[in-house]
């Protein structure tokens, strides 16, 4: 009986951490589109050039980061699906929330100083504790590009 007591610990606690990481997930989720339709006005726009018949503009730096960490279940799911090897979706999943999270905070910073499009976007990646504490838990995406602020007729 006192060796199962470690383990019905551990299942309870990765229970726990699928539904709160579930409950979490589907939060920022809703988040995210919610900002997405405030900022929908804010163009990005592929390339280095804005779009011509602007007329004069003045440009400024723009960023955003953002560092989404993983839940515990989901983190013990990778584990296991790198152990197998193929596809592992947590992880997809966890760089897509961070990527449309920094674009968000970028389009934010470009509302900030009036910008209306965003050019020149770049993307950095990086793995947040994965080196030193031997598992990959949170992901850092950082967006960057040029807003372009046109002037006032």
């Amino acid at each position: 009986m006192d060796n199962l007591f470690p383990l019905i610990l551990f299942g309870v606690l990765l229970v726990m951490g699928f539904i709160c990481g579930g409950i979490a997930e589907k939060c920022h989720y809703a988040s995210i589109r919610e900002r997405e339709k405030q900022l929908a006005d804010i163009l990005l726009v592929p390339g280095k050039q804005p779009p011509e018949g602007l007329g004069e503009c003045r440009t400024v730096f723009v960023c955003g980061s953002a560092v989404i960490g993983m839940d515990y279940f989901k983190m013990t799911l990778a584990a296991f699906m790198n152990f197998l090897g193929g596809r592992i979706s947590v992880y997809e999943t966890l760089v897509e929330r961070a990527r449309r999270e920094a674009i968000l905070r970028m389009k934010e910073t470009a509302r900030r100083e009036d910008g209306r499009y965003i050019c020149n976007i770049k993307f950095s990646t990086a793995n947040v504790m994965g080196q030193q504490a031997k598992k990959a838990g949170c992901v850092e995406v950082i967006a960057y590009g040029t807003a372009i602020i046109p002037r006032p007729s």
